[in-house]
């Protein structure tokens, strides 16, 4: 069967049949191109490429003109995932016209075809701003990096009643909003799975366990290219990171022996090119 671009209504579907969603980061050409010739449903251009990509502490740092530049890269390289632009720290909280301005800018100028913000209840005119505007958007409730020195840390919400409560509250807050979806971050799986129950929009859980609509990981953590730390919820399929180290060190080693580069790898001249060149220097 051909392969067509996933659409919010894909997504609707696939919650309504009780199929899975997949969904990744991406940051650049090639690892868009990975990730859509894997099949996977939908690339989130995260602000987490802050910490992986661009060595930050947390997600904070990231601009919007940073965030631009990487949506046009993995734009390039995807043909068919829904791509998602994710709004950086402070181009949405202060003000709901420049929040819709900027969301614009993720698909006018990023490529994108949609956003995603943080937060839940205290989000909610924002997203209906943005929504209003003609722009899809993707929420984020639970762990929200961006307001981690609020959060105390990379901690599990929801942990107690009124915390779940509040979550609960928060989901029907953004799909009343008119949220297409909402990633659920670290929240306790019986939690989760009352949230996705009780909205009839899907649910992304990373750290949420297996009751969400879809999963979501970051690929440098999947595929073990991050190595300041490993989340509890990930499930590393590959680790990269002493692989490419240790060809690196290969190479090193070969160019101060001299093994590389071999005659294989090199262009040669013509012997008689060559001596003629020779005749012509003397």
């Amino acid at each position: 069967m051909e392969r067509k671009k996933v659409t919010i209504l894909d997504l609707q579907e696939k919650k309504q049949r009780g199929e899975p969603i997949t969904m990744l980061t991406a940051y650049d050409y090639p690892t868009a191109l990975l990730v859509d010739r894997a099949g996977i449903d939908i690339i989130l251009v995260g602000d987490s490429l802050a910490m992986v990509v661009l060595g930050h502490e947390n997600t904070v740092a990231v601009t919007m003109d940073e965030m631009l530049h990487h949506c046009r890269a993995v734009a390039r390289g995807a043909k068919y995932p829904l791509l998602v632009g994710d709004m950086p720290f402070l181009s949405y909280q202060v003000d709901r016209r420049e929040a819709v301005r900027n969301a614009g800018r993720f698909l006018k100028e990023g490529g994108m075809d949609v956003v995603k913000l943080e937060g839940g209840q205290e989000m909610a005119d924002t997203v209906k701003a943005i929504v209003d505007a003609g722009i899809p958007v993707m929420g984020h409730i639970g762990l929200t990096p961006q307001s981690i020195s609020k959060l105390g840390g990379f901690r599990v919400q929801g942990k107690s009643v009124e915390a779940a409560k509040k979550l609960l509250a928060d989901a029907a807050a953004l799909e009343e909003a008119g949220a297409f979806s909402i990633i659920l971050e670290a929240v306790p799986d019986r939690l989760a799975k009352l949230i996705t129950e009780r909205v009839k929009i899907p649910t992304i859980g990373i750290g949420a366990g297996p009751h969400c609509d879809g999963q979501v990981l970051v690929i440098h953590d999947l595929i073990g290219l991050f190595d300041r730390f490993t989340p509890k919820f990930v499930k590393r399929y590959a680790n990269i990171f002493p692989i490419l180290t240790q060809a690196l060190e290969q190479y090193r080693q070969e160019v101060l022996s001299g093994a590389f580069p071999g005659r294989e790898h090199s262009f040669t001249m013509p012997d008689e090119v060559y001596e003629a060149l020779l005749r012509e220097l003397e």
